[in-house]
């Protein structure tokens, strides 16, 4: 019976090009599991979009003298570029400056007023006196009262993840081109969120999720044991969505706020593309549907205790199943800084390099309970060794021979032997161990287990030796290289949700027609034969200067 699974995915903000910590923390983990579950056939809704609001894009656009709508959509633009280039399959990436989630947002807003969780009060707001303005929290900069670090934002700081206002920094101050501007704090009026309601019913149910992975339940559980602070929800700012609310025309809603309600206005939009408006419905309101949040560490609190508890608040919509959020994603063993230029780009990677390499080198690679490091020479090395010399080989290899020796076609293979029957079983035991580690969201274990199968596929091939059997016993030769098929027919499927772009060159290299998603998770024997195009690698070798040349270009 098929399942439905909603999948939200962090919203970048859209002030800059995307680089490999994004696609590592949110977005291929995402495509992966989708593609997982639209193989199954399950009933799959993926969405996201370009964050529009906040303080990363009015800075942007103050710095190159723009209004704030040029810079998003000029990076929404490259966004949805990237995504296509690289395999990211989004049912939907949008903005949040639609008319759509302006009206869903305003509608949540209004559901939680009526039930007195947002409420006016006032607030003391970060205000710089020598250029007059109240200032968005991120423009101000101070040392974290948690974990003392020197640099924190005024929302939140980069290392310990904690969500901040600007009042709690110690020494803050407003830097503009290298100079220090001292800041005020002065009392204003705002809307607030009563999220410190939720904190018991929040507790509850984060201790029955059991399934979540322990980095991401156990920060949740530390987080609602220092208890909640009711949030504001409105800022002095005249970029984003109006706040639903007379005398606050010259303040916006804060983008934290409506950013997560994205998920829910994506989807709706979603339905009225496709000319039905209430099929985002059952993906927010069955408590069948499965709702999983692909999101970096920074963006846990946002995921397991804010968003859920605007959910509770509305009680009408289901809850997150699982927010299975990625660790940090380092570079050559120093943490990303797009502005130091510290980041490998996704646009220019996709200049020089085919997509499928990166995705495996970054799923092999995955920081599900830690943080990981990407660097050159590893990539050049899976690349080399993993991707051309061991599945890339066992591919080119089998239907080189079966091409050149059977007419062009899939040979009988008679009656099966013990080795040829125990590498079948191989194949699919490894189909099963793979969707099982699928479901969990473990996609390293899962892309492991098919990097395993191609080993023993190989092993296979060096003991029974077709190349030397074709001289002596044609049958045997047909026999092995038909086994060996049967295990390419499976790595085609298990490799898909990794490799989209191979996997299809290699169904299409089996003699198979149409969409390899169309196929199912199912292994389907080839048919002895059926005619073979002539085969082609898969991957290209890479010398090893090319990690020196990518390294020389960081920074």
């Amino acid at each position: 019976m098929s399942e439905r699974i909603l999948i939200g995915v962090a919203w970048p903000y859209a002030n800059g090009p995307l680089h490999l910590g994004h696609i590592a923390g949110a977005y291929l983990p995402a495509d992966v599991f989708a593609r997982y579950h639209r193989m199954r056939g399950n009933e799959v809704l993926m969405v996201s979009g370009s964050d529009s609001h906040g303080a990363p894009i009015t800075m942007r656009a103050d710095a190159e003298g723009v209004p704030p709508r040029e810079v998003v959509e000029r990076f929404h633009a490259s966004f949805l570029e990237s995504w296509e280039r690289l395999g990211i399959s989004f049912d939907l990436f949008t903005t949040t400056m639609t008319d759509n989630h302006r009206e869903v947002t305003h509608d949540l807003w209004r559901a939680l007023q009526a039930q007195d969780y947002i409420y006016e009060s006032s607030m003391k707001v970060a205000y710089s006196p020598d250029f007059d303005r109240f200032l968005p929290d991120r423009y101000v900069r101070g040392v974290c009262p948690n974990c003392q670090f020197e640099d924190a934002r005024g929302d939140q700081c980069d290392n310990c993840g904690s969500i901040l206002d600007p009042v709690d920094l110690g020494n803050p101050a407003y830097n503009v081109d290298g100079e220090r501007h001292p800041v005020e704090i002065r009392d204003t009026e705002h809307q607030f969120l009563r999220l410190s309601a939720f904190r018991d019913q929040l507790a509850a149910w984060v201790e029955e999720q059991r399934h979540w992975r322990p980095n991401v339940r156990n920060f949740t559980l530390g987080f609602l044991r220092e208890g909640l602070k009711d949030r504001a929800i409105t800022r002095n700012l005249d970029w984003g969505l109006p706040v639903p609310a007379e005398g606050y025309e010259d303040r916006r809603i804060y983008v934290w706020f409506e950013a997560v309600i994205g998920y829910l206005s994506a989807s709706v939009e979603w339905a009225a593309r496709k000319g039905e408006p209430d099929a985002w419905r059952p993906f927010w309101e069955d408590s069948s549907t499965r709702s999983y949040y692909f999101v970096g560490k920074d963006n846990i609190p946002f995921h397991t205790i804010i968003w859920p508890a605007m959910l509770m608040g509305q009680e009408a919509y289901i809850l997150p199943y699982d927010v299975p959020a990625n660790e940090f994603l380092n570079l050559e063993g120093r943490q990303l800084s797009t502005s130091r230029n510290w980041a490998v780009w996704v646009p220019d990677y996709l200049d020089r390099f085919p997509p499928d390499p990166l995705r495996y080198h970054i799923a092999a690679n995955l920081p599900e309970t830690s943080d990981a490091d990407f660097t050159w020479s590893e990539y050049v090395r899976r690349n080399n060794d993993e991707l051309v010399a061991t599945f890339g080989n066992l591919v080119h290899r089998v239907l080189t021979q079966v091409y050149r020796n059977f007419d062009k076609c899939v040979p009988d293979p008679g009656d099966l032997g013990e080795a040829d029957r125990e590498l079948i079983g191989k194949a699919e035991a490894a189909m099963d161990a793979a969707a099982e580690s699928l479901e969990a969201v473990r996609l390293r274990e899962a892309l492991n287990v098919s990097m395993g199968l191609a080993r023993n596929a190989n092993r296979y091939l060096d003991a029974q030796a077709p190349w030397q059997q074709v001289k002596t016993d044609k049958a045997a030769a047909g026999r092995t290289l038909y086994t060996a098929m049967q295990v390419l027919m499976a790595l085609r499927v298990t490799m898909y949700p990794f490799l989209p772009f191979s996997a299809q060159r290699l169904h299409e290299l089996l003699g198979r027609d149409g969409k390899i998603e169309d196929l199912g998770w199912r292994m389907e024997s080839s048919e002895p034969g059926a005619p073979l195009p002539e085969p082609k690698p898969l991957f290209a070798k890479l010398d090893d200067s090319v990690a020196d040349e990518m390294l020389a270009k960081l920074g």
